[in-house]
């Protein structure tokens, strides 16, 4: 199936620039690629090849767990079943594991790279090498060093990275001369890892034994991997930053055959991605040149018109003047593009001139269908278009495509059970307790207990969207598709089970106007899933005629806002309306407060949104444009 990615639009022309030059802000060299799957069959080529070449002598190769190597272990489990590598005489070494765990608990490093690589290969059980979680707690040194012997000098190292450049657990203090050893995890560390608890920090180990930066560096070569653009900070500063032990991946540099494998998210703050003009010729679209003078206009702290030909020339930009004419017309033009961005009706104003409207004025009213991830995303990455949306009269339905049931707190189930018993509905308060009781940590919950959590979640969804006035009954769908079902926070994959639940919902409404969650920070993740699941729908149903008049636009989420040289519309808000969009998340009690997946941010999502929107805001200001409360930003995919 296809995996999502935003249509290139200019850029660096990369075939004409010889390699020293492409990575000459690099101090180890990034190869960027599409997206996770098509990098992972790259980096598979590196490890069969070095596997075949190594003339029958035992090939000792490191590797990694987490999300980040699924797509590689996958197309290395295919390889094998076509006959194309044996790993019979390959001894495996993985980098990192939990302490204390047992080999077979579920959340162990060892249970996960068995379940998802080495049972499904011929490696042999004595040649697998992965640090014993169960150690005693008083061999435990002499242990470390043990294993740190074993592995030290591997013929490959494939490993990924964190979202603060850890490597393993090596985190932020670690020194380019550590060996294996046990670690104290630091909060941080450990609320991230509690994602592979339930999102229960209390069963979230405090320690863990892990290879260290000097182990690795020991390894003859090293592969980098990272995905998504929540690693895109981390890229950046292994990639191009002085080494320093607030980033320890960063160390890696000191090697002499290093190679970084990125997607085209988390590869998004290098230099060459950023600004390209600094390191080569460009394509000059419309788009681009936008990107360009955003770039410029925040490199100066100048609003779009106040742009001088001094300020092209000592920036690097001689090329798009050579280009594109002089300065003051380059102004100009991209001035009233992102003026005809902006728009009150992102259903299209009904008869009025559309010609540089973002959206057309027929017809009018539209059938628009919202997609939402997660029973709350509608309403905090695109609240007020959602408002205005029903507000001016379009048929809008909102489709939630999973349950969400896995974040809710059973705290939050048991709350709801009383509010029952107090309404005089009955007294399940024990019953769902025991179910509650019944747990194991990491295991998938029981199905009574995630039915529940479901529920809860629908209801607020309802409740949200009926505080605008949309009709709950019939225009508020909930797909429920079946990839995220697992009770688990690991998911299933996406099938066509999930696309013909969305293609149904399609033909039955034969919308106008599809939105979309383009939130990418994980490849891996249930946005990214949900999304290209739609966009296959769409590919399937793309012989339908309704799906000419149709137009998809993605929205971002709390945590990213889409950058200012893509936004093809821009719709603002008032203070009222940003309330009013407030109160609609407010309705998502169960998400308020302390939720059990909340990222590295711990504010509300309300606060998340606002703060983004009202930033966006500011960004529109300072290139020129009015000044608005708070801005929300989409992307035209077609």
């Amino acid at each position: 199936m296809k995996h999502f990615s935003l249509p290139k639009d200019g850029g660096l022309l990369e075939a004409g620039i010889p390699k020293a030059i492409l990575h000459s802000y690099e101090k180890i060299p990034v190869e960027v690629f599409d997206d996770a799957d098509v990098a992972s069959c790259s980096i598979a080529d590196i490890v069969v090849s070095s596997i075949s070449e190594s003339n029958d002598r035992p090939f000792r190769l490191g590797l990694t767990t987490g999300a980040t190597p699924i797509s590689l272990y996958r197309e290395l489990v295919k390889r094998y079943k076509e006959g194309k590598v044996s790993f019979a005489n390959v001894e495996v070494f993985s980098i990192d594991e939990y302490y204390p765990s047992k080999a077979t608990g579920s959340q162990s490093r060892n249970r996960r790279l068995h379940d998802e690589f080495l049972s499904l290969v011929d490696v042999k059980k004595e040649n697998i090498h992965i640090p014993d979680g169960k150690c005693i707690s008083g061999t435990i040194t002499d242990y470390c060093a043990e294993f740190d012997k074993s592995a030290s000098g591997l013929d490959l190292l494939v490993i990924g990275v964190g979202e603060q450049g850890q490597v393993g657990f090596n985190e932020a203090g670690s020194s380019a001369k550590s060996r294996t050893r046990l670690v104290q995890l630091s909060y941080k560390s450990r609320k991230a890892q509690s994602r592979n608890f339930n999102g229960n920090l209390a069963d979230t180990p405090k320690t863990a034994i892990t290879m260290g930066l000097g182990t690795m560096l020991s390894a003859k070569k090293i592969v980098l991997m990272a995905w998504g653009e929540d690693k895109a900070n981390a890229v950046k500063e292994i990639a191009e930053s002085p080494a320093a032990s607030a980033c320890p991946a960063s160390w890696l540099q000191y090697h002499d055959n290093v190679t970084f494998y990125a997607d085209e998210n988390s590869a998004s703050l290098l230099t060459r991605i950023v600004a390209p003009w600094l390191v080569g010729p460009c394509e000059w679209t419309p788009k681009f040149v936008r990107k360009a003078v955003v770039w410029l206009c925040e490199k100066v702290h100048k609003p779009i018109l106040k742009l001088t030909h001094q300020d092209y020339i000592e920036n690097s930009l001689g090329e798009l003047l050579e280009t594109k004419g002089s300065y003051d017309k380059i102004n100009i033009d991209v001035f009233n593009d992102f003026q005809h961005t902006i728009t009150g009706w992102p259903g299209g104003k009904p008869n009025a001139d559309d010609s540089t409207r973002p959206v057309s004025s027929s017809p009018f009213p539209k059938r628009v269908v919202i997609f939402s991830p997660h029973p709350d995303d509608d309403v905090i990455s695109m609240g007020g278009t959602f408002i205005r949306l029903v507000e001016q009269g379009h048929d809008v339905h909102v489709a939630y495509e999973t349950s969400g049931n896995v974040a809710v707190h059973d705290d939050v189930v048991l709350q709801h059970m009383d509010t029952v018993h107090e309404l005089g509905f009955g007294d399940k308060f024990d019953e769902v307790k025991a179910i509650i009781a019944s747990k194991k940590p990491g295991e998938p919950e029981p199905r009574a207990l995630l039915d529940l959590k479901g529920s809860i979640r629908r209801a607020e969804a309802r409740a949200a969207v009926r505080s605008f006035g949309l009709n709950d009954n019939t225009n508020a769908h909930f797909l429920n598709l079946p990839f995220y079902e697992t009770g688990g926070i690991k998911k299933g994959e996406r099938t066509q089970k999930d696309i013909d639940i969305i293609k149904e919902l399609l033909q039955k409404v034969k919308p106008h106007q599809i939105y979309v969650a383009g939130d990418l920070a994980d490849p891996h993740g249930t946005h990214r899933v949900c999304t290209e699941a739609v966009l296959e729908a769409l590919e399937q149903l793309k012989s339908e005629e309704w799906l000419k008049e149709c137009h998809v636009w993605l929205y971002r989420g709390a945590w990213m806002e889409w950058e200012l040289g893509k936004v093809d519309m821009a719709v603002p808000l008032s203070p009222d309306e940003l309330i009013k969009k407030r109160h609609a998340i407010y309705r998502h009690v169960s998400q308020k407060d302390i939720v059990p997946f909340p990222g590295d941010d711990s504010r509300e999502f309300w606060q998340r949104a606002e703060d983004r929107t009202q930033n966006t805001a500011r960004l529109y200001d300072e290139l020129g444009m009015a000044e608005y409360q708070a801005i929300e930003v989409f992307v035209k995919l077609f």
